[in-house]
């Protein structure tokens, strides 16, 4: 393997770094603020509908989640939640682009041995300018050759990635937390995929760890690809 990749891409949230443990800190807040409509798990179940629903229009990011728990409110309340309610369902919004940034453990290590032998990418999806506030915080901008925050992982969007990097699947390798965004897609189209499970997935995200692939890896942490690689 270790002579065939020339292109090793990261997922961001919950692979290089914390995310959907403060997703669901945020949702607890949004169930209790309505509990007095519905109980807490219908209200959950409701945003996660609302959020299916709006996935085509908002994309992946806090201020798509935002927009959802206002739409789910007003429609719990039929349309009579109050304005102060309101409010603090933003702040509970504004709270999440402002959380600190939680390296998960082994990425630095990992970085620091892989960037000289290999191009390194960030291949993540979210908001613009949050994912890109966040790499910043991260302290981690100057390992990537290039950063590519996309609207969705499919094959597709993984094909026109590696067509920017003038890369051969065969040549690729992705590492991620999500096999049906990070893992699947890249081994649809011939390349190396590497699942680094996060103990929290977003359940859009969720899928049955059943792959027999010759090209797929399923670790624990993230240093644990380097034996492969170096």
């Amino acid at each position: 393997m270790k002579n065939t990749i020339t292109t090793i891409a990261f997922d961001a949230d919950d692979t290089l770094w914390a995310n959907e443990s403060y997703f669901q800190e945020a949702e607890r807040q949004f169930c209790r603020l309505l509990e007095n409509y519905l109980p807490q798990h219908t209200v959950s179940q409701e945003l996660f509908a609302t959020e299916m629903k709006n996935l085509c229009l908002y994309g992946y990011g806090i201020k798509g989640f935002i927009l959802c728990m206002i739409e789910t409110a007003s429609r719990i309340s039929e349309r009579t939640i109050s304005i102060p309610i309101v409010n603090q369902i933003i702040a509970i919004g504004h709270d999440l682009l402002q959380k600190p940034i939680e390296l998960l453990p082994g990425v630095t290590e990992t970085l620091e041995q892989l960037k000289d032998h290999y191009r390194l990418v960030v291949a993540t999806k979210g908001d613009l300018l949050d994912q890109e506030r966040k790499l910043k915080k991260s302290g981690l901008e100057d390992y990537f050759h290039h950063i590519e925050i996309m609207s969705d992982k499919n094959e597709k969007d993984y094909y026109k990635l590696l067509k920017h990097l003038d890369c051969p699947p065969d040549q690729f390798m992705m590492l991620g937390n999500s096999l049906r965004s990070d893992i699947l897609p890249v081994l649809q189209i011939g390349g190396f995929g590497v699942h680094i499970p996060y103990h929290i997935t977003w359940a859009h995200e969720q899928h049955e760890l059943n792959i027999k692939n010759e090209r797929f890896i399923a670790l624990r942490r993230v240093d644990e690809v380097l034996p492969y690689l170096k």
